[in-house]
């Protein structure tokens, strides 16, 4: 029988996965499309053998979704079986350095993205900013400037209506623009549609350990340009990464330790979430296993879950087999190689029903025994995959090229994704994450709020006999247990969030994973709004010393403002105003008042409008003093939390002696003109607005951070998508 699906499940299903009609309306239930993906996946199984009993493989794949124990990624499930076919989530392009190359790839770029897939790109081999350019005698603009075309070609495929295009943007450490290319996201209205990571190298690492200083070389010359202290570039991925959360990092010498096809080249770039490694022109083919249904009377079912394994590695392959390719340059890599990425859910989930603390020595060993078990048995069965099929094209002189390896299917076999969207049809939690809250403010379409709780909180404190509405409403108000007094200390210990957990908890259970992991790991380290920048150097060496591919960080509050993120603001009895940085970014509005033109300078920092400023057209005077007591009140009040729409309530409606009109709209006074000004600035537009408020662009609700990407458990919103 197929499993109950939660009502967020319908709601993210009916919204994002479902067959439509011509009206939008659904044609097909959630069990017609697990179907439709189970009968396209197992059909595959008649290319290598004609009399194959693909009546059972299907209902194998069916039972595997149906029962919630195991999901693909989106695409696979929203376009398997429909005239579309294109089942990867993400890609890796070249680019070279000539604008053919550029813009060839920006070409490709928009075909993947109209496809509904992400991309990923490493600019290292732009020649940097003013170097010559001797086919035009000029200059070139640097990386950083194509980046920005990249970004509005995702915009415009994006607003024509398609799925929302998500990238990946690397730069080396050694590249001379490195600098310009860390600081480029200070201002979050720059590449809203990118990913970026500093590729750190092992020169790079060495250089900072003995405070040193590294070569920054011109990827056309191959020459050094300058060199420069390791100390201080680090310093500055440290600074801007504290304030935004980005750039985020990955280790590239480790990255290609670990490439297991060394002779087809060297891996430069990732896809949108850094889990996925990827040589240009190859994609990535993921699913996820729901942990929490591999566990029977408290313990690890290792049985199911090695049978699980083995069916979804089945299922994976056949994907490569019948997936409709965006590029025929990345249908012939994909299959020279046969990457697919088999990785988890539900892993907080399961600690619970195990009676593990996610922050433990426990947690990690069982991290390890887990994804051991997973890795060895997904290779065990690629190679009978390899036995029956034969072995990816690219296998010799791969790392399996050897006699006690003569038979593997594909190139590698597992990554830990975030799991988004589809973790939320499987009602579990997301990757390896810890859980996001206990409890949290869910919007509905109809502009209702309801209060979610976590079933096995409920039912465990429903046993205790201390569950009430009066709790949960609490719980709901910061998503976390640990300062409820009514809640006994046992499940405190059990039920702590990712905000309730160390840095250094979040690096031991990344590595744990890591270590037996072929591809990467997609892991946010979560840090309190009061962390600093030294807490951010420590988590970067610690990863580096662990053996980690890379890293996302997210300071909490850095983005958005807190009180949206979960339902209420921790941080609410602090009301010292937040610091202003020393750049900050805004427009400018002229309005008309009956005192003359006033000019409103409304800024923002990285956690929304900062400050404000209005000045009059001729200065001095009464009402340019008291202006300018007006803008200084504003912005005290903004850096110390206080809502917009509370400030805006205040002003708009001021009358003075001498309104006029503007516009069509009568302007009343000058703070009602500042109050005005402030309300078209917020009327920018939806997403742009709830990337700089902190909710979910289509519902409004909470947004969860999860492996460098934004995903809404309410309605099924990714970033990423």
């Amino acid at each position: 029988m197929p499993a109950e699906l939660s009502e967020n499940a319908l709601i993210v299903m009916e919204k994002r996965y479902l067959k439509k009609d011509r009206k939008g309306n659904p044609v097909e239930a959630p069990e017609d499309l697990f179907r439709r993906v189970a009968m396209t996946v197992a059909a595959a199984d008649r290319k290598f053998d004609p009399k194959a009993d693909t009546a059972k493989t299907e209902e194998e794949f069916f039972k595997l979704m149906s029962g919630l124990v195991f999901m693909p990624n989106s695409p696979t499930l929203m376009n398997a079986g429909r005239h579309l076919g294109q089942l990867s989530a993400c890609f890796v392009l070249p680019i070279e350095d000539s604008i053919e190359s550029i813009f060839e790839t920006i070409k490709h770029t928009a075909m993947i993205h109209k496809s509904g897939g992400g991309t990923g790109f490493s600019f290292s081999r732009i020649r940097p900013e003013k170097d010559a350019v001797f086919s035009t005698r000029g200059i070139s603009s640097g990386p950083v400037s194509f980046m920005m075309v990249f970004d509005m070609a995702t915009e415009a495929i994006k607003q024509g209506g398609t799925r929302r295009g998500a990238n990946m943007g690397i730069l080396r450490v050694d590249h001379p623009d490195i600098e310009k290319f860390i600081l480029i996201k200070t201002d979050l209205r720059n590449l809203t549609n990118f990913n970026i990571s500093v590729a750190l190298t092992g020169e790079f690492m060495k250089a900072l350990e003995t405070e040193s200083s590294y070569d920054l070389i011109n990827p056309r010359t191959k020459k050094s340009v300058k060199r420069i202290a390791a100390r201080s570039v680090f310093d500055l991925i440290v600074q801007s990464a504290w304030q935004s959360g980005e750039p985020g990092i990955i280790f590239l010498d480790n990255i290609n330790k670990a490439n297991l096809t060394p002779h087809l080249g060297d891996i430069e770039a990732t896809n949108p979430c850094g889990e996925q490694p990827l040589l240009p022109y190859e994609s990535c083919n993921l699913g996820s296993i729901n942990l929490s249904r591999m566990v029977t009377g408290g313990e690890l079912n290792r049985t199911r879950l090695k049978k699980t394994v083995r069916a979804a590695v089945h299922f994976l392959d056949n994907v490569i087999e019948i997936n409709k390719y965006p590029l025929k340059e990345i249908e012939e890599m994909s299959r020279c190689t046969r990457k697919i990425g088999l990785g988890v859910m539900g892993f907080a989930d399961m600690l619970i029903l195990l009676g593990i603390p996610y922050d433990s020595e426990r947690c990690v060993k069982t991290g390890e025994e887990v994804m051991t078990l997973i890795s060895e048995t997904a290779r065990e069965a690629s190679a009978e995959l390899g036995k029956k099929r034969g072995n990816f094209p690219g296998f010799k002189g791969s790392a399996y090229d050897r006699p006690e390896t003569p038979y593997m299917r594909n190139a590698t076999t597992t990554t830990i994704a975030p799991t988004g969207t589809i973790s939320i049809i499987a009602n579990c939690s997301s990757g390896v994450e810890p859980l996001f809250a206990v409890s949290y403010v869910r919007k509905v379409l109809d502009g209702d709020e309801l209060v979610e709780i976590h079933p096995f909180f409920k039912k465990m404190a429903r046993k205790k006999k201390f569950f009430s509405a009066d709790l949960i409403k609490t719980i709901s108000e910061t998503g976390s247990v640990q300062h409820t007094e009514d809640v006994p200390e046992d499940l405190k210990r059990l039920f702590v969030t990712s905000h309730d957990i160390a840095p250094k908890w979040h690096i031991r259970i990344q590595a744990a994973f890591q270590n037996h992991t072929d591809n990467a790991v997609s892991k946010t380290v979560n840090f309190p709004a009061n962390a600093t920048e030294k807490d951010v150097e420590d988590v970067y060496r610690m990863a580096y010393e662990y053996g980690c591919k890379g890293v996302t960080i997210y300071r909490y509050g850095s983005r958005e403002r807190q009180v949206l993120n979960i339902g209420g603001d921790t941080q609410k009895k602090e009301l010292t105003p937040r610091f202003r940085p020393v750049r900050t970014y805004g427009i400018t509005e002229r309005i008309s008042t009956g005192c003359g033109k006033l000019y409103v300078t409304i800024n923002s920092d990285d956690a929304g409008i900062c400050e404000v400023f209005a000045q009059m057209g001729k200065t001095g005077g009464c009402a340019s003093s008291q202006i300018e007591a007006a803008g200084r009140l504003i912005s005290l009040a903004l850096r110390a939390g206080v809502s917009v729409e509370s400030i805006v309530k205040q002003i708009v409606g001021i009358r003075c002696p001498c309104p006029i009109w503007q516009n069509g709209e009568m302007v009343l006074s000058c703070p009602d003109a500042i109050g005005k000004v402030i309300k078209h600035f917020m009327n920018l537009g939806t997403d742009e607005l709830s990337h700089m408020m902190g909710g979910c662009p289509d519902c409004g609700s909470p947004l969860e951070h999860e492996g460098g990407c934004l995903t809404c458990r309410a309605c099924g919103f990714s970033r990423c998508a």
